[in-house]
This record gives C-alpha cells, sequence and structure tokens, in this order.
C-alpha cells in the first residue's frame, strides 16, 4: 500500500479508505491464507521528516484448526493500528511492510476453530480454590 505524500495537506491529515489486495501480506508464511482483501481506515500525515498513519485494519483469514484440522475463517483487527516511519524527500511511501508486521503479531500461533485458549497442564491437574487468598494454590501443589 502506498501513500503520496503530495496528497496529504500542509500541516494537515489525509483520509484513506478501501480495500488492497492481500497477498503482500505473505500470510502463507505463517500458515495461513488470505480469504478476502485487506480492509483499511486511516488517517495519514506528515510531521518533521516522517510518515505517520493511524486507523484500523482488517483481513478475513483461512486457518486450519489445529484441533479438528478442519479450516475456518476468522477477521483478523489491528484496531488501533499507528505507525510512523522516516523519509526522505520521498513521494511515494510504501506502508506494506509495517502494515505486514502488525498483521503477522495478530496471527493465532495455535489457530482453534473454537477460539478456546489452551489450558495449561498444571491448571488441568491441579483443583483452584477461589477463597480470596493469592497463596491458596500453593497449598496444593505437589512435587
Amino acid at each position: 500500500m502506498y501513500v503520496h505524500t503530495m496528497q496529504i495537506p500542509q500541516g494537515g491529515t489525509l483520509r484513506l479508505e478501501g480495500e488492497e489486495d492481500a497477498a503482500p501480506l505473505g500470510l502463507e508464511e505463517a500458515g495461513a491464507e488470505a480469504a478476502g482483501p485487506l480492509r483499511y481506515s486511516l488517517e495519514v500525515g506528515l510531521s518533521e521528516g516522517g510518515l505517520w498513519a493511524a486507523g484500523r485494519l482488517s483481513v478475513p483469514v483461512r486457518f486450519t484448526c489445529v484441533v479438528t484440522l478442519e479450516p475456518f475463517v476468522r477477521e483478523i483487527v489491528i484496531d488501533p493500528f499507528a505507525m510512523q516511519k522516516i523519509i526522505g524527500s520521498e513521494e511515494r511511501i510504501d506502508i506494506t511492510p509495517e502494515i505486514r508486521e502488525d498483521i503477522h503479531l495478530a496471527l493465532p500461533t495455535h489457530p482453534r476453530a473454537d477460539n478456546a485458549a489452551f489450558e495449561s497442564i498444571s491448571s488441568q491437574s491441579t483443583p483452584q480454590r477461589d477463597d480470596g487468598d493469592p497463596w491458596a494454590a500453593l497449598e496444593n501443589f505437589k512435587k
């Protein structure tokens, strides 16, 4: 995704909204696949030799469930998205690497279709007491 600095009003911001092909995000590297376009709603501006952008990103992503091995689609949303990039005299700035990085950081490492969190082995084998005492769990600890 490119931002043209000449379109940004002096001392102001430019609103960018729309859709882009999600292929440049490289989701395949993370074992996922784009199931639709990248949608964005951003405010961009210039400040002291830099370009900044803030707003919302979303992309539908197809995963394979680690439990059932069945494919499923989940919307990955980055809200708020924020980035800043130092620029020289360039008029056309590529912000794809920053978008790609934030999307990749939001991808689950062990995608589950039911969206359940994995429980640790210790929490499954140790009964939980909720009597207000933060040290109560240690009383049940067995070596």
